[in-house]
């Protein structure tokens, strides 16, 4: 895989998202979600380059299906690494 830019880069990482979310069974989607997700349903939080290597967080506008992933491109051996991670919790802490 070569990666010719940033804007490249999110767009494939958004590709990969779509693809992962329609194939990965049921793992985040709620009892009455079985609806596929399109490129509109995603999104990027943030992302970078620096040297020949890219990294790039995004989400999806799915609501309530807690879906975060993670894509570094290592540009030296061209590979696309996937993270995605599901939201367990979310705790607030107002004393230590």
């Amino acid at each position: 895989m070569i990666i010719t830019g940033m804007e490249h880069f999110q767009s494939v990482c958004k590709k990969k998202l779509v693809e992962w979310y329609n194939n990965s069974g049921n793992i985040h989607k709620g009892p009455n979600d079985t609806q596929p997700i399109d490129l509109s349903n995603v999104f990027i939080v943030w992302s970078c380059k620096t040297l020949q290597n890219y990294k790039c967080l995004a989400s999806t506008t799915v609501s309530g299906d807690g879906i975060y992933a993670e894509y570094t491109y290592n540009g030296d051996k061209r590979e696309l690494y996937e993270d995605v991670y599901h939201k367990v919790t979310n705790t607030c802490h107002m004393e230590e």
